[in-house]
């Protein structure tokens, strides 16, 4: 066995092949793989492998769809069947929604080039005759989808690897990972130790495990889950084609065929958890009990839909562990806390995504960044809040609620409140209704009576009406938004400006009372982050970033060492903060401090520490609004005391709370991008706006990373549309096209923009493709709507309101 690698794979399921496999696909042979038992051993051996490429998520559209691709060239490549089955899958819509999800992936699969299209019910039976389509009200076919063999996939990912040059020990557990002072890893071993540039926890179910000997927890919890297969059909046998498989996500199971029979799988309301403190070490290629019962109406809905599987015998049930994230999406990525350890685990549709999780990693990895933005999967979207008992909450939700449509802007109450701030019950009866962010509760919009619960769907739903009062509100008088939830640092100490100025591409402020607004750079030149920075005092600064981006950012930070003397401090939890804006937030403030804020004297983007209503507060003038507002932060012992005072005062001169759901649609107004969505290391600093704050006459963290695409032409260009509609905008995702039907962008953010009158959207498009005024076709909820490309954003584009 190796005693020096670059990378140990710990974990021979499907994914740890896969990483092995593109790492040395990307040129990092000097690999081993180290397994406990035998590969497959785990959740890889006994899953139901079925594959399939569209997902409301783009970038794990594109990620699944390379994995489909994938198995294929693996069976060319390594000689190694896959098992590959692709007779195609049906997607059955019962209700409005479900068609409208289904013709928004239609129009997307469109955009990217995809398969998948609407079928008629005639070509339906006749691909899938013992389906009764009877209360359907689409169908859509996507013909490569299918099914794989197992641990056919696994050996080909495994000899695919070897014979790039890299090695798998099996019957190895790893015993300890014990981290070195240059970062490298001793991987130990009954075996003996490995010396490793890199550890990647591919543990699967005992990932853990695998973690807890690193130091730290990863929010994860196994639980059983079941499909069976018939005996052999008569039906099945006498057909001279193979059935596609049935996605009746309204029906809540899947079903295909296996042999002469169906395979017919269900994730039911009454879940079972297993091994919830750690799973036995010896377990491997066992199965639980059969316990059909529990998803018996599941099956009979199943049976329904094929009445000849009703008179089908049972052959055999499957039941075994599956493990989940809190959101049920995969955790991958390096943990920020350490130096060059990858996780990459918790992954539920695994045969469709396995190809791309292993060439996410292997780039990460190797090029120090996936090519796509997949924070969806960023193991940093949880911190050490999401607790046991989070997570045994939400993973309970997302099992029983698995085929459920997740509706743009639905908040799951699962596991809450986790983190609450001291107003948390002042803005509940003010009718407040709370969504989470970074664990945090916070407000996303107030209704008339406090305990309203919020409807979900595509289309327009009960927050409409009162987010667009808040956002007229706030244009016409005042508003008080809760910012508390945006992450908030501390940099003090001699090099405090030198560390900040090498790590941002802007350049930081020299002088007390000064901010910027700076980009960060990805390691592909892309924008990794977007932060308000202020100098308070001589060697003291504030720093201002995304709060769900809190734990992701750690990883940037820690690639610039701190100067002797100086300290960085994650400060989110000291601190509190609320934005006063609207055209009368001087006066409210003037109403509550002795400052002088007249413009001559709080400039915008200036600073300066003042009392409001006798608290000590920084105070920046800045707004993501885009109108007239300050951002006051406060220590989190004065904020109960701090948001009384600006409520009442704004409430004296018309004004009032603002949810974040109106501060989305007032920065969309204004065409303010928001990280995660126009700001990401997939875009580069011209393609959004934001390459005149990049200065190159200093360095900075990946310099030459952006002077490497810096006079490249943009790809595609941020833009602002108005769209056409009537019962439900724009949310994020939608395809555009040109009106001959070219595919030429898609939408990032969308709201309708109460006091501008129309329903917004902002879009990355093709660079010289739409010219201002252009017309183009925006998909929302899968349906054609005319839009039409601004030349300027429609609130304030001359910032004369911002800097009143």
């Amino acid at each position: 066995m190796k005693t020096h690698a670059q990378a140990v794979v710990i974990g021979g399921g499907l994914v740890g092949c896969s990483i092995l496999y593109h790492l040395a696909k990307l040129g990092w042979t000097d690999v081993v793989l180290l397994e406990r038992d035998e590969l497959t051993s785990g959740s890889t051996w006994h899953a139901a492998a079925n594959i399939h490429g569209l997902h409301d998520n783009n970038n794990v559209t594109r990620v699944q769809h390379y994995t489909m691709n994938l198995y294929k060239e693996l069976e060319r490549e390594t000689g190694q069947g896959c098992g590959v089955f692709q007779p195609g899958s049906l997607y059955l819509a019962q209700t409005k929604d479900r068609e409208a999800q289904l013709r928004l992936q239609e129009a997307k699969a469109r955009f990217y080039g995809l398969n998948f299209h609407e079928v008629s019910r005639d070509k339906a039976e006749r691909l899938h005759p013992l389906t009764d389509f009877d209360g359907i009200r689409c169908i859509m076919y996507e013909p490569d989808g299918g099914n794989v063999d197992p641990s056919g996939v696994t050996m080909a990912y495994a000899a695919g690897a070897r014979a790039m040059g890299a090695e798998i020990e099996r019957f190895c557990p790893v015993t300890a990972t014990i981290q070195q002072p240059d970062g490298s890893w001793i991987v130990e071993t009954p075996k003996g130790n490995i010396h490793a540039g890199w550890v990647i926890n591919a543990g699967g179910l005992w990932a853990r495990e695998v973690a807890a000997m690193a130091g730290f927890e990863l929010p994860l919890i196994p639980t059983e889950h079941q499909y069976f297969v018939t005996e052999a059909m008569p039906e099945i046998t006498a057909l001279d084609q193979r059935l596609p498989s049935i996605a009746d996500r309204d029906g809540e199971y899947y079903l295909r065929q296996e042999g002469d029979g169906l395979l017919i799988g269900a994730y039911e309301k009454d879940l079972q958890f297993w091994a919830e403190n750690g799973t036995p070490q010896g377990f491997g290629h066992e199965l639980f009990a059969d316990d059909l019962d529990r998803i018996m109406d599941n099956v009979m809905r199943a049976m329904s839909r094929v009445p000849s599987a009703a008179e089908a015998g049972v052959k055999r049930v499957i039941n075994g562990p599956m493990i989940w994230s809190p959101d049920s999406a995969a955790l991958y990525g390096p943990v920020p806390e350490l130096r060059n350890y990858f996780c990459c685990t918790g992954i539920i549709p695994g045969f469709s995504q396995s190809g791309g999780l292993g060439l996410m990693s292997a780039q990460w990895i190797v090029e120090g960044e996936p090519q796509y933005d997949m924070f969806t999967w960023d193991l940093a979207r949880f911190d050490d809040w999401a607790d046991k008992a989070f997570t045994k909450a939400r993973v309970a939700d997302q099992y029983a609620h698995r085929f459920a449509i997740h509706f743009p802007g639905e908040e799951r109450a699962a596991g809450r409140p986790v983190r609450k701030r001291p107003i948390y019950d002042m803005q509940e009866s003010m009718g407040a209704v709370f969504g989470l962010n970074s664990g945090w509760e916070h407000p996303l919009w107030f209704a008339d009576k406090p305990g309203t619960a919020e409807t979900i769907g595509y289309e327009r739903q009960n927050w409409f009406e009162p987010v667009a009062n808040e956002t007229c509100m706030l244009r016409d008088s005042v508003g008080v938004i809760d910012i508390s939830n945006f992450a908030n640092y501390e940099v003090k100490g001699p090099g405090a400006h030198s560390w900040l100025n090498a790590l941002m591409a802007n350049n930081v402020p020299t002088e007390i009372g000064r901010s910027c607004l700076t980009p960060l750079i990805g390691t592909r030149g892309g924008i990794a982050g977007d932060f308000t920075i202020t100098m308070l005092g001589e060697g003291d600064y504030m720093m201002v970033g995304s709060g769900m981006a809190e734990r992701y950012h750690t990883r940037f930070f820690n690639m610039i060492p701190l100067p002797e003397g100086t300290s960085f401090t994650r400060a989110t939890t000291a601190y509190c903060g609320f934005n006063i804006a609207g055209p009368k937030s001087r006066e409210v403030l003037a109403r509550l401090t002795n400052a002088d804020l007249s413009n001559d004297a709080f400039r915008f983007m200036r600073s300066r520490r003042i009392e409001v209503a006798g608290i000590a507060c920084n105070a920046i003038r800045v707004s993501f609004t885009g109108d007239l507002g300050w951002e006051l932060h406060c220590a989190t012992s004065d904020q109960s005391r701090l948001y009384t005072a600006l409520v009442d005062a704004a409430h004296e001169l018309g004004g009032g709370p603002v949810g974040s759901r109106a501060l989305g649609a007032l920065r969309i107004e204004k065409g303010y991008g928001s990280w995660g969505r126009e700001y990401s290391p997939e875009y580069w600093p011209q393609e959004v706006g934001l390459e005149r704050l990049v200065k190159e006459d200093k360095d900075f963290l990946n310099k030459e990373a952006w002077l490497a695409i810096r006079d490249n032409t943009p790809r595609e260009a941020l833009s602002i549309l108005e769209i056409e509609v009537e019962d439900a905008d724009a949310s994020g995702g939608e395809p555009v096209f040109l009106p001959d039907g070219t595919p030429v962008g898609r939408v990032t953010s969308g709201a309708w923009g109460a006091s501008v009158g129309k329903s917004l959207a902002l879009a990355f498009l093709a660079h010289g493709k739409v010219a201002p005024g252009d017309e183009v076709t925006v998909f929302v909820i899968g349906r054609p709507h005319k839009a039409r490309l601004l030349k300027a954003p429609p609130f304030d584009p001359k910032g004369i309101r911002l800097r009143g």
